[in-house]
C-alpha cells in the first residue's frame, strides 16, 4: 500500500492546517491508520491514529484538544485537523497503515512520504 501525505506548510503560531493521506488507486477501508511525526534530530513520535472502523482514536497528550484526525472510507482519505499550532509542532508528519495495529508505537506495516508542517513563533 502506497501512501501519499499532503496538506503541510508554513503557518503561524495558533494557526491552523488540515493534514490528508491517500492511498491511490488502493481502498484502505480495512486499514488502521496513524499519523505521526519527525522533527530534526528528534526521534518519529506518534501523534493519532484511527481503527478501520472509525472508533477508538487515539492521540498523544501533547496533541489532545487541538488535533482531530477522522477518516472517509469512501474516499480512501484520512485526515488530520490540527489547530492551534505551536511551533513545537514543526516537523515532517507521516501517514500509516497496517491491518492489524493501530497503536503508538511505529510498528504500522506502510508509510507515506511525510508533509513538512512548519509553525512560526
Amino acid at each position: 500500500v502506497q501512501l501519499q501525505a499532503s496538506g503541510g506548510g508554513l503557518v503561524q503560531a495558533g494557526g491552523s492546517l488540515r493534514l490528508s493521506c491517500v492511498a491511490p488507486g488502493r481502498t484502505f477501508t480495512s486499514y488502521n491508520l496513524g499519523w505521526f511525526r519527525q522533527a530534526p534530530g528528534k526521534e518519529r513520535e506518534f501523534v493519532a491514529s484511527i481503527r478501520w472502523s472509525g472508533t477508538p482514536t487515539i492521540y498523544a497528550d501533547s496533541v489532545k484538544g487541538r488535533f482531530t484526525i477522522s477518516r472517509d472510507n469512501a474516499r480512501n482519505t484520512v485526515s488530520l485537523q490540527m489547530n492551534s499550532l505551536k511551533p513545537e509542532d514543526t516537523a515532517v508528519y507521516y501517514c500509516a497503515a497496517d491491518r492489524r495495529y493501530y497503536g503508538m508505537s511505529p510498528s504500522y506495516d506502510y508509510w507515506g512520504q511525510g508533509t513538512q508542517v512548519t509553525v512560526s513563533s
